[in-house]
């Protein structure tokens, strides 16, 4: 039988906190990378190709159109999820505070749906953040999956995933409480 010996297994890592991270990055460590903070680890952030960046573009147009007082659209900033990680979704729609989170970044209790788009970083946002978010009880989170051109929708969670999962293509219409009734064409067309 031939045991496998990872670094992590022989060399004790240190998990970095939320407070550390700040402070690092307010010293200047950081400068010009682009980063955040899951699992207490420092991991590197994809690099925004054009059509990346084109499908968030129409995400704030369309989501900025139908959205209530009641919330906020936030995009490309970090939300707190515990002490050792703070991730960087594409989108947020949070629960409108009047501070607009100058005081505090958004923690999970704050957030309505998460969106991540996904290319070069779907195996990270499938694999490594979808757990996180569906162990901090994120109540909806999207991934929108460049690669095989379809909407990912994940509802209910709970610390083992989310129970509810659709998949969708264009043709198909997503509904939500708070966004409404999206055609997955408008994200996904050209």
């Amino acid at each position: 039988m031939t045991t496998t010996i990872t670094t992590d297994t022989v060399l004790p890592l240190h998990l970095f906190t939320v407070e550390e991270y700040h402070r690092m990055a307010e010293a200047g460590l950081f400068e010009g990378q682009r980063i955040e903070l899951i699992y207490g680890k420092i991991v590197d952030m994809s690099p925004s190709k054009s059509n990346h960046a084109g499908v968030i573009a129409k995400l704030i147009k369309l989501l900025s159109t139908v959205l209530t007082d009641q919330y906020l659209l936030n995009v490309q900033n970090p939300i707190q999820i515990d002490k050792n990680s703070e991730p960087e979704p594409d989108l947020m729609v949070l629960h409108f505070r009047k501070d607009y989170y100058v005081d505090a970044h958004p923690t999970p209790k704050d957030a309505v749906l998460l969106i991540e788009v996904a290319d070069s970083s779907l195996e990270k946002d499938q694999k490594v953040k979808l757990p996180l978010y569906a162990e901090a009880g994120i109540p909806e989170v999207w991934i929108v999956n460049l690669q095989d051109h379809q909407l990912e929708q994940y509802r209910e969670p709970s610390p083992k995933g989310y129970s509810s999962i659709r998949i969708l293509r264009s043709g198909d219409v997503l509904k939500n409480e708070v966004v409404g009734r999206l055609e997955v064409e408008s994200v996904l067309g050209k």
